[in-house]
């Protein structure tokens, strides 16, 4: 069984690696989204994971994030939606055990999905 919650944040960037007339090397934002799943199996009060426990795990990250400038993040100094969504990974897995895949939306039609390595 696979279960899900999304979240967001609101935050800027730019990325640093793109060429100087690139629109994505100016200073911008956007309202970030992000779903994560997990799988398990369903335990003895019939779900896999409680949302309010996922939420406890997943709301500090979120906190890392929100109205940031991303670049100024250690990890994120090229803040591409890639790098993004494998940072948010890499903090959510110790405490996610059964988290199989982030998807991450930078605008409503833009985005990446992260499955691990």
């Amino acid at each position: 069984m696979v279960i899900f919650r999304e979240f967001g944040f609101e935050a800027a960037h730019w990325l640093p690696r793109v060429a100087k007339e690139h629109k994505c090397a100016r200073m911008h934002g956007h309202s970030y989204r992000f779903v994560v799943h997990v799988r398990g199996e369903i335990d003895e009060k019939g779900w896999v994971m409680d949302f309010a426990e996922m939420r406890r795990i997943v709301d500090p990250v979120v906190e890392e994030l929100d109205h940031r400038c991303l670049n100024e993040i250690k990890g994120l100094e090229n803040p591409t939606a890639e790098a993004i969504t494998k940072w948010i990974w890499d903090r959510l897995k110790p405490g996610l055990k059964g988290m199989i895949k982030i998807e991450l939306f930078e605008t409503r039609k833009c985005g990446c999905v992260y499955e691990g390595e």
